[in-house]
């Protein structure tokens, strides 16, 4: 039941990683179509004056391609793409049981649009496109050092040195780096010599921050009018239970038939809108069940 599921294995395939699948298949997929057109046909361009993002083409209307510039690359630099295609994987496995299918692709689309939209004001009359998936990677990135700032990240610099660094002193370098290639060379209308796009980088951990600040673990609902009626002190001092606290919430779950029917639940929920949806009780309920299956 419990360990049967596939995003509860240590190495989960199936319905878990189907979104981090069809976004690198999707990259890789349009990688091999610009190779295709530019050295076979000599008509690579196609793509990116249609799909790039530029000033141009948005004044031209062409409004999607502050999404679908972050899945073309330049044909000339293999090591980007492998790059974002290995940050994306490593770091997208972590994170998408904790934010489900639809808000892991939800961020990551709205990174691109958040780090295009920054990049275009910037850029509003520049006449090369903008193409990658930096600004949703460096997302993901900021989302994984806010959930897990402490955790050791071991790297190899310049494929020889091992160094052991922490996700949230990686998140500050960057952050740092790009605020200074942005306001040295971006804002002064000169290009980067280093070749990124600061401001998409800025824009993108924008988005991740934002998201795992006002959207994660919130629970969106309509106010309630109950509490503008305020109770006398004599009604207050009588009640079982103090102003503005709520009684404990407790699942019934007498039989171990009742158990394994609200585990079902709890696991079809993470499945559906991530870890991060569940109540207090709900992942209580969930240790206990993991406790009582490895005791039995």
């Amino acid at each position: 039941m419990l360990y049967d599921r596939s995003y509860m294995r240590e190495d989960p395939p199936g319905r878990r990683t189907d979104a981090l699948t069809w976004l690198i298949s999707s990259i890789v997929a349009v990688f091999v179509l610009q190779n295709v057109l530019v050295r076979w046909f000599g008509v690579g361009s196609v793509l990116e004056e249609i799909f790039g993002l530029s000033g141009q083409g948005l004044r031209s209307g062409h409004a999607w391609t502050l999404l679908t510039y972050g899945f073309l690359h330049s044909t000339d630099n293999l090591l980007q793409i492998l790059g974002y295609l290995l940050a994306l994987y490593f770091i997208g496995r972590e994170l998408l049981p904790l934010l489900g299918p639809w808000r892991f692709a939800g961020l990551y689309s709205a990174a691109l649009v958040f780090g295009g939209a920054l990049w275009t004001a910037f850029h509003w009359h520049q006449g090369a496109p903008l193409l990658g998936a930096s600004a949703g990677v460096f997302a993901l990135f900021i989302v994984f050092a806010c959930f897990y700032p402490e955790r050791e990240i071991s790297l190899l610099l310049f494929f020889i040195l091992p160094v052991s660094l922490k996700p949230k002193h990686i998140a500050f370098a960057l952050v740092a780096i790009d605020l200074l290639g942005f306001a040295f060379y971006e804002v002064l209308g000169s290009p980067s010599p280093f070749g990124f796009a600061h401001s998409a980088h800025l824009g993108g951990m924008a988005a991740g921050w934002l998201y795992f600040r006002f959207v994660h673990d919130c629970r969106w609902s309509f106010p309630s009018r109950a509490g503008d009626i305020e109770l006398p002190g004599w009604m207050k001092r009588g009640s079982k239970h103090p102003q503005g606290a709520a009684p404990a919430y407790k699942v019934n779950v007498g039989s171990r038939g009742d158990l394994r029917a609200e585990v079902d639940r709890i696991l079809d929920k993470i499945n559906s809108n991530g870890f991060g949806s569940l109540s207090a009780e709900e992942k209580r309920l969930l240790d206990e069940a993991r406790d009582s299956l490895s005791r039995g």
